[in-house]
């Protein structure tokens, strides 16, 4: 299959999704803030919301450009992923949230992927900003759009995530557990 294709199925398959989600999200912050959530990291939430869909717009470009063949093992490599987005969104419930909210007297996750990984989320999200390009040839993409979410992630998303966490157990960021009723990631 050709790769030029293909291109605009992801992506539109990936705005659905992300639209899907951003409701799933509004819906679970107004249940969060109905019980008192405190949010985390709003000033960085924008960042977010131009990464992704800058992302998806490079994603279309570069990919309508290629001219080479589907790479089978990156487009397997996203889909695998999906399942896996959803076992974090099911695990977390309605703690799950585009946004860091902490809900007070909510109780600790460790279900689910959440006794693998202590942010299973960004870990979907960081390998999906690299596969879904990457499997249709937009490797320019895959590689900018990587090394911007590592430094939003470690730089400013994980330390916001951790010091929430901390205020919401009461301990010190380095000794969070994982799974906390939180943001689940963007």
């Amino acid at each position: 299959m050709n790769a030029r294709r293909l291109t605009p199925a992801l992506v539109l398959g990936l705005i659905l999704q992300r639209l899907f989600e951003l409701r799933i999200a509004r819906a679970n912050e107004r249940w969060a803030r109905e019980r008192g959530a405190a949010e985390y990291g709003q000033k960085h939430y924008w960042t977010f919301f131009v990464l992704h869909p800058a992302w998806l717009l490079a994603l279309l470009l570069e990919g309508r450009a290629a001219r080479g063949r589907v790479n089978w093992a990156a487009l397997l490599l996203f889909l695998a992923l999906q399942p896996l987005r959803l076992w974090v969104m099911r695990t977390l419930g309605r703690y799950w949230n585009t946004k860091i909210l902490i809900v007070p007297g909510g109780q600790r996750v460790t279900a689910g992927p959440f006794r693998f990984l202590k942010h299973p989320n960004y870990a979907v999200v960081t390998l999906e900003l690299a596969a879904a390009p990457l499997s249709v040839g937009a490797w320019r993409t895959a590689l900018v759009f990587s090394l911007l979410n590592a430094a939003l992630l470690l730089g400013v998303r994980l330390p916001a995530e951790e010091r929430a966490l901390a205020a919401y157990t009461g301990a010190a960021p380095g000794q969070t557990r994982s799974g906390l009723p939180n943001s689940g990631g963007a």
